[in-house]
């Protein structure tokens, strides 16, 4: 598998793409807000207990107060006086109100949602990830190899025993030797030492560490052995990478390129085609199938159709290339948008228990490239797939676009047809009243609303719309209104002392 890194640079954005074997499967933005603040470490201080969510709300100086749960709280801080030995662990027992402590955040705010915090601190590497609140030494799951996995406990057990703090080695510590190891922990634990050293006369609530900017965070973590260029457009960013790299993974550093053409970075590689394509719901396949892709607030949904795809064979053929191409789609596609929690997939049914393993199996292999930590269940009774994908900071659509205002985030508007029913129903009921009245107005009624609304008012119900007029004693007036979206209108009696 052959990988690119595209590092595109401008003064109003920052955005960086991987890309393996010719498609694109993550992209990055960093705009004046900032790419993520995942990692950052933070002097907070706690502004709310919550005991019936066993959790607490604490203020470490960003928009909203982050959210820190008990089971996110390494080696419990502060005990009360009358905490016995056979008592469950109470939020109440560990934090209080006022409370400074040192928290990392897991995962960035999203939404209405406040960022994710915990005690246990971190500190990342290119091989390495430092835990100075443990002694742990722990591998990556994506190590797989047996010997690989015993050298490295070799190596980084007397390393974590010297230093006195855990010590996990990532994914891109395969195969490293000891030497880089060790000096990658060195760089680490300096590091530490210099965050103790901020936090003497600190504050809450203020930030103690912020990890790396967004092109050498992502060169740290995205780049590897696999990596055959890195593409970076602008020159500072270009020499700050090769400094980098030249103390951190100096193989790599051969592999920087400039990129002076004149054509934009990402139109040379198609990138900008590729995340258009990731806003939109709809993923064609390969053989004519599509993939319908839904966010929700609560979990993603993917649907599964042949669409314009009839196969050649018979309809339990067609349907099994349909879904076994889905699964090998929907990973990628889950990646490149930043998809996280609960997915559920709707592959197309089949009664062919072999079909059915071949897509499970498909699927699981297609996941395993991903970082992100993922978990699968297997087919339901109702012929679903649901997997959990970790998620750590906005998904794309989030990060580039905004709630509708005209449907208000529910992706349909009513119909000029129904609005036009709900027009007649107000003048019908105006004209119940006209027939009791309490008095006679002078005046007028207004109705504005939008052009379709209006043409078809006169046109499709114009005999509905005449019928209830003429039973009005005053004139209605019709009013179109370019501000007005489809489903909106107004209609009020305009009083004659206001002509």
């Amino acid at each position: 598998m052959s990988e690119e890194l595209l590092i595109d640079v401008s003064a109003f954005e920052s955005r960086v793409a991987l890309v393996q074997d010719g498609a694109v499967v993550e992209v990055h933005l960093a705009r004046a807000a900032g790419y993520s603040v995942t990692g950052n470490i933070y002097l907070g201080k706690v502004v709310r207990v919550v005991p019936g969510m066993q959790a607490a709300f604490v203020d470490v100086g960003l928009e909203r107060p982050g959210f820190l749960h008990l089971s996110d709280i390494e080696n419990p801080l502060v005990l009360t006086s009358n905490q016995a030995n056979d008592h469950k662990l109470g939020i109440r027992d560990v934090l209080h109100d006022g409370q400074e402590l040192l928290v990392i955040v897991e995962r960035d705010p999203l939404g209405t949602k406040g960022a994710r915090l915990s005690t246990r601190l971190s500190l990342a590497s290119k091989y390495l990830v430092l835990m100075p609140t443990n002694t742990q030494v722990r591998l990556s799951q994506k190590i797989t190899d047996d010997a690989e996995r015993s050298r490295l406990f070799k190596v980084l057990r007397p390393l974590s025993e010297n230093s006195g703090m855990g010590v996990i080695a990532r994914t891109q510590g395969e195969g490293v030797p000891a030497s880089l190891l060790e000096e990658d922990l060195r760089h680490l634990c300096e590091l530490w030492r210099h965050l103790q050293q901020s936090l003497q006369g600190a504050k809450a609530p203020t930030e103690v560490f912020k990890e790396l900017p967004i092109q050498t965070r992502l060169v740290r973590d995205l780049a590897g052995p696999n990596t055959l260029s890195i593409y970076v457009n602008e020159a500072d960013i270009y020499q700050r990478l090769q400094n980098y790299l030249s103390l951190h993974a100096p193989y790599l550093e051969q592999r920087m390129r400039l990129y002076q053409e004149r054509k934009p970075l990402f139109e040379r590689h198609n990138i900008e085609r590729e995340i258009a394509d990731a806003l939109e719901p709809r993923v064609p396949l390969k053989s004519g199938g599509t993939l319908v892709i839904e966010q929700t607030e609560a979990l993603i949904s993917i649907d599964v159709n042949t669409a314009g795809y009839v196969g050649s064979h018979s309809l339990e053929q067609t349907i099994y290339v349909t879904n076994m191409e889905a699964a090998a789609a929907i990973p990628r596609q889950l990646r490149l948008r930043n998809l996280g929690g609960i997915v559920v997939i709707d592959f197309i049914d089949m009664t062919q228990q072999s079909h059915r393993d071949a897509v499970m199996a498909k699927l699981s292999e297609a996941l395993a490239k991903d970082p992100a930590k993922t978990q699968v269940d297997g087919f339901t009774f109702l012929g679903l797939v649901q997997l959990s994908r970790k998620r750590t900071r906005e998904s794309l659509v989030q990060v580039m676009c905004a709630r509708c205002d005209h449907c208000a985030g529910h992706g349909l508007l009513k119909t000029p047809e129904t609005v036009c029913m709900e027009i007649l129903r107000m003048l019908a009921a105006e004209c119940d009243s006209a027939e009791h009245p309490q008095g006679m107005r002078d005046g007028h009624y207004a109705i504005s609303g939008n052009a379709v609304v209006i043409e078809r008012l006169l046109d499709e119900e114009a005999v509905l719309y005449q019928a209830l007029t003429a039973r009005l004693s005053n004139e209605v007036r019709l009013q179109v209104d370019s501000a007005y979206r489809l489903d909106q209108f107004d209609l009020i009696f305009v009083p004659q002392s206001l002509h």
